[in-house]
């Protein structure tokens, strides 16, 4: 699963291939989403949650609210079901996707990160990523990934800066989860299921705020 984008995205892979899958774009309605997504993706897959061995989820770049639905709904079920609960970056998921689609060669990602800017990473290609995840103006990057194809919703948001964008706009769970299978099965390690967020979340107490002790 994952919600670090505006897209609410669960899918269930058998270790082989997608069986079932689910995705809608919607910014504000994470929590409301997630849950009724999981059970349609069950019932399409006509299997219960208990069948479930391992948990994926997207760990971002991502703006702190939606983020942190998907997070904690993954380490709920890895903690009522005992199984393991694996992070992976969101760009990569992208990245996976964008080579499924064939996507060839040096590119990179760009996901909205609000406040003018995006997430962003370059990659070899759809399983290589180049360095960490970054988030910058798309201005300040523009020069540095001049030429490049540039996959994500955040290169369709700024076409001055990214004029060769490029699909799929957001996240698929299904492509995480084929990333995570195979990594998985290589014997690679995966993130923990912890948030990256890149920056500090919008709200943040006042800096002259007073703390009331009793007497």
């Amino acid at each position: 699963m994952d919600t670090a984008t505006p897209a609410v995205t669960v899918a269930l892979h058998d270790g082989t291939s997608v069986i079932a899958s689910s995705g809608q774009v919607d910014a504000r309605r994470h929590g409301e989403l997630l849950l009724p997504a999981v059970d349609r993706v069950l019932a399409e897959a006509g299997t219960k949650l208990d069948a479930v061995t391992d948990v994926v989820v997207g760990v971002g770049p991502g703006p702190y609210t939606g983020l942190r639905v998907g997070l904690v709904t993954a380490a709920t079920f890895g903690s009522a079901l005992s199984v393991p609960v694996h992070g992976l970056c969101t760009l990569d998921g992208l990245a996976y996707a964008a080579g499924q689609e064939g996507l060839d060669g040096p590119f990179a990602v760009a996901t909205d990160a609000r406040r003018k800017e995006v997430y962003w990473a370059r990659y070899e290609d759809g399983r290589t990523r180049v360095g960490e995840p970054a988030v910058d103006r798309p201005a300040d990057i523009a020069e540095a990934l001049a030429g490049l194809p540039v996959v994500g919703a955040g290169a369709v948001l700024y076409p001055d800066a990214f004029p060769d964008a490029r699909g799929p706009e957001h996240v698929a769970a299904g492509a995480l989860a084929a990333l995570a299978a195979e990594r998985l099965a290589a014997g690679r390690e995966l993130l923990p299921p912890q948030p990256l967020y890149l920056r500090r979340p919008d709200a943040q107490v006042p800096k002259n705020y007073k703390v009331v002790t009793p007497k």
